[in-house]
Order: C-alpha cells, then structure tokens, then sequence
C-alpha cells in the first residue's frame, strides 16, 4: 500500500493554478478543495486538471457555511449535498469528502441524510465520504458507532481532531471505538488535535509530542484496516489551518506558525511515518507489548502492520 499526499486549499490565497503548482513542488500528490459553484471556478479548476493530472479531493459542505445555520432543515442539507454531488462528477474527483448534516438532528434525521447522499454518489459513480466533524453528524465517537451498525457501507474521512475536543481528550484512549471505525475510513485529514482544541500550535514542538503520537497511533489502526482490506492507496491530508484553529498572539493577533511551514512539516512527517510503519515485521495482537501510559509520553503505540 502507498500514501498519497494532498493539499488543503483552506487558508491558502490566490489562483488554483498557483495553489496546486506549489503543491506539486512541494511533493504533494494532489490537492483537496471545495466543489466549484461558479463558471469561472469551474473552468479553473478543469485546467488545473488538465494542465497537471493531480488528482483531486472534493470538499462538500451542507447547511450554509463550516458551521451549519440552525434555521436550515434537513431537506436543504440534503439539496446542498445533491448538488455538490451532480457539480462535482463531471471533474472526476479521487472521493468527496462531505463536511454535512447537523449534530443536534434525531437519529431518524441522522440516517435520512446519509441514505440520499450515498444513493446520490452511487448513481453519479462517486466515492462518498462523510467527516467526522464538530457540529454535524458525526460529532462524537459513540453517535459514531451505532450509525455504523445502521449503514455498514458508510464511508468516512477520519479527522479525530474534532473528537478530541468534544471527548476532551485523545482518541488513543478510545481504541476499541478506533478499531471499529477503521474498515469504514478511506481518506485522514492529519491534523493534531488535543484534549482541549483541534490544532496545536506546531506539531513539531515537543509539549505536543504526545498529542502527535496519540493521532499516529490511530492513523495506523486505520492503514491496517485499509491495507487489510486490499486497498491499494491510502490518502491523507494535512489539513492546519486558520479561522479561529491557528493559534494567535494576544493584542498583536500574530500567527503563531506559518500554516504553509505546518502543513509541509506535517506532510513529511507523514511520509516518515508511514514508511517507518510499513518497514515494522508483522507482529500477532496477542505479543504487542503493552502501550506507554501518562500524558507526556511521546513513543507512537505498537499497533503493527498487516
């Protein structure tokens, strides 16, 4: 199995055309972005397309904005999707990625949604995949689980950043729920969140040495299940960024981090990472050794390659 890289265009300025340029420089292997409402962005993106071959991750969001307005029912999240969905499909994308539905919706709305989406991206022959994300469906692990048992064939995008914040603490303390979403993930936004917030302020600073290797302990469960499974490509997105995520200086509100610096650091790291787990001899669960307790340890855990 390899990884494949792509950018974020949350954050970024100027045209796409720069946008994926510096990504390919950079060692990316392709861009993830929203889906294109306008003619002109439409036609943008077709040349970026054609001019580079990069494959290409499209984002969806329902509801109106990042954080859903209230006032919008679950018939207009359903629309929104549909039509991301149908404007999307004629460029291709590698999946969508879907950012949708509302965290405070009964279950019976819960799955509703889901169900359009999916038979949507079915008929359109698209990989639909939906974001674990604070506001929305899958705000929480355990409103998680039981979704998973109603639609086994739900496809997710794993950004545990988010869960963090709403569990108030890392995901490597939940591994049982880790190894039961895992089948389900096809695409990682890696961005290191921790219990109190979803992003540090640099991942390379040794205080979130822990935070980092909580994340990449989950990050595996998810490429064995992947790998287990026969896929060939895993994807990943380093997805820092700004609007209230990047931390900022009192008075000055100066940028702690530069986010471009973040998100190559994170990307490499990755990289690293990844081909350090690949290289691991295959150990049976039963001889792992036990996982490094305490809030201040940074070993990566055990888990081991399939």
């Amino acid at each position: 199995m390899e990884l494949a890289l792509f950018r974020t265009r949350w954050g970024t300025a100027g045209s796409l055309a720069d946008f994926a340029s510096e990504a390919r420089s950079a060692g990316f292997d392709g861009i993830e972005s929203p889906v294109p409402m306008s003619s002109p962005e439409q036609r943008e993106l077709g040349r970026v397309r054609d001019d580079t071959g990069m494959p290409w991750i499209a984002e969806i969001i329902t509801g109106g904005g990042y954080v859903p307005k209230r006032d919008l029912d679950l018939q207009a999240h359903i629309a929104d999707l549909r039509e991301g969905l149908r404007t999307c499909a004629p460029f291709d994308p590698l999946r969508v990625n879907c950012i949708g539905g509302l965290d405070a919706w009964s279950n019976a709305e819960v799955l509703r949604f889901f169900e359009a989406g999916m038979e949507t991206a079915a008929s359109l022959g698209l990989e639909l995949c939906f974001e674990t994300h604070r506001s929305r469906c899958l705000f929480h692990p355990w409103r998680c689980e039981p979704i998973l048992d109603d639609l086994p064939e739900l496809r997710l995008t794993a950004d545990l950043s988010h869960w963090c914040v709403v569990a108030e603490r890392l995901m490597d303390t939940e591994m049982p729920t880790i190894e039961r979403i895992a089948p389900h993930v096809r695409h990682i936004h890696a961005r290191v969140g921790y219990d109190q917030g979803p992003q540090v302020p640099h991942p390379a600073a040794p205080e979130y040495a822990r935070a980092l290797a909580s994340h990449q302990r989950c990050w595996e469960v998810f490429w064995r299940a992947q790998q287990a499974g026969g896929t060939g490509q895993t994807t990943m997105t380093p997805e820092f960024g700004p609007d209230g995520y990047l931390h900022q200086l009192p008075f000055t509100q100066a940028p702690v981090a530069d986010l471009w610096d973040v998100n190559r650091w994170m990307a490499e790291e990755e990289r690293r990472h990844f081909q350090q787990w690949r290289s691991r001899p295959v150990v049976p669960p039963a001889a792992q050794p036990p996982q490094p307790g305490g809030p201040h340890q940074p070993a990566v855990g055990s888990e081991t390659r399939a």
